[in-house]
């Protein structure tokens, strides 16, 4: 299974905060501080946002090519 496949299987197309969080093994309240600030994980995560009404939701194809996340195949 690749990774892609992983996290489509996991998260769907788009991913929540709190899904962000978890990958990232962090609290959501720290994801959304983050993304507020001016950093390196923030540069990368705000393309790949997506507000619907009041919710924001990632991309996750687009959040696995900022991430990186494309290490092989998980076993």
């Amino acid at each position: 299974m690749t990774t892609e496949e992983y996290l489509l299987k996991q998260y769907g197309p788009l991913m929540s905060m709190t899904d962000i969080a978890a990958l990232l093994d962090r609290s959501p309240e720290g994801i959304r501080v983050a993304l507020y600030s001016d950093t390196d994980v923030s540069r990368k995560l705000k393309p790949t946002m997506l507000r619907i009404g009041r919710r924001v939701y990632f991309r996750t194809l687009q959040v696995k090519e900022a991430l990186a996340l494309d290490g092989g195949a998980i076993v």
